[in-house]
């Protein structure tokens, strides 16, 4: 397991993370929640009405009711356990802009296009979830559910609807009943969801009022901080990373106050690095990397799930994406970060396109396959197969060796994996031109569709008597 930080750095960074909640404080920019907190042992800011201190014993005790341990599931009926140390799923991102094949100009996302793309990644077997993401064609108050529709419709992964609206969530808590047939929800768990806080320290009342209003169902959370190094958080790492741990935690006591016991994913992983020679905002650096698989030892310090995202600051396909989003998503790999965004992202997760979803699949099938390592033992060390073969034979027609390749060699059809003769008469295809020709064979086919026409008419309902309540 790759480590950042030593037992003791982990310690310091919790230390003062907590210390900024007891002295510095949170703002909280919803009366209701605020009332809750000063009820459950928080202390008001008498210089600032919407500002609480939240003590340390109270951190503790409601970190202490934080589950360890939770399953989410997708509609194949797959179930994960998250926890810390477990295995790492990687999902798709968010985005406002859609890209095709190696072309640099972009279109504005909408639903064809993630329909597209929804449809792809439904085939890539290394991308267990999707995430939702911005319509143009629809209002920004209905742009969740509208999206989540689409994702259930088009693929039975695990869903991460983003919201934008505390209504949207329960639009969407209500299209999952019509999607699980009536099936419970807390059995199923097929869709997470969660919200950022605002760097540094303070909470809208977007985000409280979509924790309180998805209370009561055991909808797991990610709770998101965003430090922006040298911006809206401490340019030292270590600064960022305090102030980020205490803004997850913040976070957490809210949501255990609200609904004790919820699962909570504690994600300091969207963390970002400011550019001072551009003033731009960056996500495939170094540094990104540092601060984010050091947030997944904090979340394991913690002993919670966590989350992290894959992300390139190119704006097309090329290998500066590939590059950069092989550092991040092996270091969380080899993090053990339970959930990894950013497949098929760039551009500072602006922009998503198919073709990059195929080769991030391929990146994300690498990852798993270095953190699986091999076995040694007596079996696979195969002393005796050594000491019959090594002078007479080769081992290509032993059957130790049929028994056990698959398990030994990772094989894909992305890369190439042949002489230079075999390529040129396979038609020379770089690695790019594989992904389109992948995701055109993909979208010229008949859509799979994940619902049944009673199902779909019922969502058609529902989401236009969602969208006249919004829009009234």
């Amino acid at each position: 397991m790759l480590q950042i930080l030593s037992s003791s750095e982990k310690a310091l960074i919790h230390k003062n993370g907590k210390q900024i909640l007891a002295e510095i404080g949170i703002r909280v920019r919803n009366k209701k929640i605020y009332d809750l907190l000063l009820e459950s042992g928080a202390e008001p800011d008498k210089s600032d009405n919407i500002k609480v201190f939240l003590p340390e014993a109270m951190v503790d005790k409601y970190l202490k009711l934080t589950p360890k341990q939770f399953a989410i599931k997708d509609r194949m009926g797959n179930e994960t356990i998250m926890k810390s140390g477990g295995s790492t799923l990687y999902y798709t991102a968010n985005a406002t802009q859609y890209l095709r094949g190696a072309s640099k100009k972009v279109t504005e996302m909408g639903v064809n296009e993630f329909t597209e793309f929804v449809r792809v990644v439904d085939k890539l077997e290394n991308v267990a979830g999707i995430v939702g993401t911005s319509l143009k064609e629809f209002s920004p108050a209905c742009r969740d559910f509208a999206g989540f529709r689409i994702a259930a419709q088009y693929s039975p992964k695990h869903i991460r609807p983003c919201i934008y609206t505390p209504s949207g969530a329960e639009a969407i808590i209500e299209m999952a009943d019509i999607i699980l047939d009536g099936k419970p929800l807390k059995d199923n768990m097929f869709f997470t969801l969660g919200y950022s806080i605002v760097s540094p320290l303070t909470w809208t009342d977007t985000a409280l009022e979509l924790f309180y209003r998805t209370r009561g169902y055991g909808i797991p959370v990610m709770i998101n901080s965003e430090p922006l190094a040298g911006g809206t958080s401490p340019v030292t790492l270590a600064g960022s990373l305090a102030l980020a741990d205490a803004e997850v935690l913040s976070g957490i006591v809210i949501n255990q106050i609200i609904e004790p016991g919820r699962p909570c994913i504690y994600n300091s992983g969207f963390a970002h690095v400011f550019d001072m020679m551009t003033t731009l905002v960056l996500t495939g650096s170094p540094e990104n990397a540092l601060l984010q698989a050091a947030g997944s030892e904090m979340a394991h310090f913690h002993g919670l799930p966590s989350a992290s995202w894959a992300l390139s600051d190119s704006a097309m396909l090329d290998s500066q994406a590939s590059s950069e989003k092989m550092l991040t998503s092996l270091i969380h790999t080899l993090g053990k970060v339970n959930m990894v965004w950013g497949i098929g992202n760039i551009e500072t997760s602006k922009t998503i396109s198919p073709e990059i979803a195929v080769i991030d699949n391929e990146l994300a099938g690498t990852c798993k396959r270095f953190s699986e390592r091999f076995k040694v033992d007596e079996e696979h060390l195969a002393f005796d197969l050594i000491k019959e073969i090594a002078f007479s034979s080769s081992f290509l027609e032993s059957a130790h060796t049929l028994e056990h390749f698959q398990e030994e060699i990772r094989y894909s059809d992305l890369p190439n994996r042949s002489n230079r003769s075999r390529w040129e008469n396979s038609g020379s295809y770089s690695i790019e031109e594989k992904a389109e020709k992948q995701v055109n064979d993909i979208l010229s086919k008949t859509p799979d569709v994940y619902l049944t026409g009673n199902q779909i008419s019922k969502l058609d309902a529902l989401q236009k008597r969602w969208i006249d309540r919004l829009s009234s």
